[in-house]
């Protein structure tokens, strides 16, 4: 965690201090970090990872028998 402090010196403006303290944060990359971490998601597991690959073959062997039976018809591929 970053610590970033600013102190009133002698007959500095309020907004002379805010202007000091924005600048000393964006020099310091605590916001670019933040954003950039907004999104990012944990690598998975190993075992989650084999359990989904698991139940996508399973899902895909479950289309093509339906297919086979007549009870699932081919969707059309889309085209762009």
């Amino acid at each position: 965690m970053i610590l970033i402090q600013v102190t009133k010196s002698g007959s500095e403006s309020p907004t002379g201090l805010i202007r000091r303290f924005s600048k000393r944060v964006q020099e310091s990359g605590v916001i670019r970090r933040a954003k950039s971490l907004r999104y990012n998601q944990r690598t998975l597991s190993e075992y989650k990872r084999k359990m989904a690959a698991l139940k996508r073959l399973e899902n895909r062997q479950r289309i093509e028998k339906l297919k086979k039976l007549g009870k699932l018809k081919d969707a059309p591929r889309k085209r762009f």
